[in-house]
């Protein structure tokens, strides 16, 4: 199974690959990023992805390519041009079409200058994800690794919490279990699930501020004894 899995992942990395090199060769114009055929959209990237995965054998739906604001909202899948200086989150999670096992990765990315905050908030959460995969281990409870990226983030000055009407910081899990399903026991997140050895598991942290930036970074991991 767990080589089911680690051979969709590398296909998935492949169709990542493709996404992340589209948006750093696009140039940047009044703003906004253009490839060759013009405005580089969240639908042109999406398609790449589709087509890469669907030549290996896979498909993927409801890939997410979201700018700006757009990625404050974990489940918006974003649409429209892409803009340059701005958080692009980059969520992919297909199936195989042979095996049926799915695979999951998200990357953020930014063409040209972040601000000073959104490289702020992408060192933060590429610490709590850190964190979260020095904790990771059969017999670990799922319930104390999410709440010590939890506290890393809060300690960091990152409040979670409803704002303006809608949530903010950091406000879903931060791990699932997968395999047949996308989403699958065990949680690493409020509720209590209690790793064992086998286990593969998301690890994908993030932090959402509309105005500031968003970002998600999401691996697989197996869990072992150690």
């Amino acid at each position: 199974e767990v080589g089911h899995i680690r051979e969709v992942q590398r296909h998935t990395e492949r169709a990542m690959d493709l996404a992340v090199a589209a948006i750093r060769e696009a140039r940047i114009q009044d703003g906004g990023l253009y490839g060759p055929p013009g405005p580089l959209t969240a639908e042109n990237v999406k398609h790449l992805i589709a087509v890469s995965l669907m030549e290996r054998e896979c498909t993927a739906r409801n890939t997410i390519v979201a700018c700006g604001d757009q990625a404050c909202d974990p489940h918006n899948r974003g649409s429209g041009p892409l803009r340059a200086g701005e958080c692009i989150v980059i969520d992919i999670f297909p199936r195989s079409d042979r095996t049926g096992y799915c695979a999951d990765i998200t990357r953020t990315v930014v063409r040209g200058i972040p601000s000073a905050e959104a490289v702020r908030l992408y060192d933060t959460v590429l610490a709590g994800q850190e964190l979260a995969l020095q904790q990771i281990a059969a017999g670990r409870h799922g319930k104390e690794i999410h709440q010590a990226v939890v506290d890393l983030f809060e300690e960091a000055g990152y409040p979670s919490g409803e704002r303006e009407g809608r949530m903010q910081g950091f406000f879903h899990g931060t791990g699932h279990g997968l395999g047949l399903e996308i989403h699958e026991p065990p949680r690493i997140s409020k509720s209590d699930a209690v790793l064992a050895e086998g286990h593969v598991v998301t690890v994908e942290p993030g932090l959402y501020y509309p105005g500031r930036g968003a970002v998600r970074i999401e691996d697989l991991v197996v869990v072992t004894k150690g």
